[in-house]
């Protein structure tokens, strides 16, 4: 019990799950107790932390889904939620609070600004989401994944990046090989939780509308909404195109070091982990994602030519036919565009944020 306890807080979305696990990786390889804060919804995406991470479930809740019943409800949940992470902190004190955001994070920071206890919060989007933004000027540290980030006037971020998988970095700064005219094209198409039945509308037929002498070479792994891939499925073998469609893909990141292109949402850690293992892409923003960050995440991509960006409001079969084959029929801007997305990445994200909890262990 003498080592120092760092408690993540962290809402329930892979987009605020990933770093917070990598971050919990590093800590604990320096000698960290770690413990997890969340809700039983958040828990459900916290599979894949080490063992060694504790879990403390915490009562939370929005106003943003629900009836007026559940509405009226939520301040009486996210106050039995603090009480219970103030009772928590008090029998096993954290030198560190870390928030990663989402509204599950809300019991565990107000907590920890009662007690007074060293915190920060970590923002991968480039617009700050409402729970961060709310705790940004009440926090001692405010770390940033995507550069730059709107931040709260009076408010100073600092630019870590976003923490990748530890199944990522092996994969960093793979070799790229660009596409050849005799040889396999690997295509990945990728979407968060949100939003992707998109991509499932719109990718199939772009593909299936490429130059006669391409379609036979390229390779699809599509990840598709379980409700979309059958029909997903169909499109690629009616046009005669090698697919696999499934709603999930346990090895993304070696699919993203075979791919010569990445079809996805912009989202925070998928570009993420696009930059690091540096490929080029095609990036269509989420345009209900709040504050339309996913625009904001894809900006420095676009700016530095490390991916053609589609929003939603442009979005069709042809505009996507035109970007993919400029891109599969030369290799050298192919090569270039991969080159340009290493030069965006942060590997050491997670070390990063790591020594940010260190300078403020008491």
């Amino acid at each position: 019990m003498n080592q120092p306890l760092c408690l993540i807080a962290a809402g329930g979305t892979g987009g605020h799950m990933f770093p917070a696990q990598s971050l919990a990786e590093v800590l604990l390889s320096r000698g960290w107790r770690v413990k997890l804060s969340t809700d039983e919804r958040g828990a459900r995406y916290a599979t894949a932390f080490p063992e060694a991470v504790t879990r403390e479930i915490v009562s939370s809740a929005t106003t943003a889904r629900g009836g007026a019943v559940a509405k009226l409800a939520v301040p009486l949940r996210i106050g039995a939620g603090v009480l219970s992470a103030i009772r928590g902190m008090r029998a096993d004190p954290p030198a560190v609070v870390v928030g990663f955001g989402g509204y599950p994070t809300i019991p565990a920071m107000s907590a920890a600004l009662a007690l007074r206890i060293p915190r920060m919060i970590h923002e991968q989007n480039g617009v700050m989401g409402r729970v961060n933004m709310a705790f940004a000027r009440r926090v001692d540290r405010v770390a940033c994944g995507t550069w730059p980030t709107q931040l709260p006037p009076g408010v100073t971020g600092i630019h870590t990046g976003n923490p990748v998988r530890a199944a990522v970095l092996d994969q960093a700064g793979a070799p790229y090989a660009g596409p050849a005219d005799d040889e396999t094209l690997h295509v990945l198409v990728i979407g968060g939780s949100q939003g992707a039945r998109v991509l499932s509308d719109v990718v199939p037929t772009a593909i299936a509308d490429l130059p006669d002498d391409m379609r036979p070479r390229l390779s699809v792994s599509h990840q598709a909404r379980a409700e979309d891939g059958i029909r997903v499925t169909e499109a690629y073998a009616k046009a005669g195109i090698r697919a696999e469609v499934k709603p999930f893909f346990d090895d993304v990141p070696q699919r993203l070091a075979q791919a010569q292109l990445v079809v996805s949402r912009a989202g925070a850690s998928s570009i993420a982990d696009i930059t690091v293992i540096g490929r080029p892409a095609i990036l269509i923003p989420f345009a209900a994602a709040t504050g339309d960050h996913q625009s904001a995440n894809a900006r420095a991509l676009a700016e530095s030519g490390a991916a053609s960006v589609l929003p939603e409001s442009v979005l069709d079969a042809d505009s996507l036919k035109r970007d993919m084959h400029e891109i599969l029929s030369d290799s050298a801007r192919a090569t270039q565009m991969a080159a340009a997305a290493l030069t965006l990445a942060r590997p050491d994200a997670a070390e990063r944020l790591a020594e940010l909890v260190t300078e403020l262990q008491r």
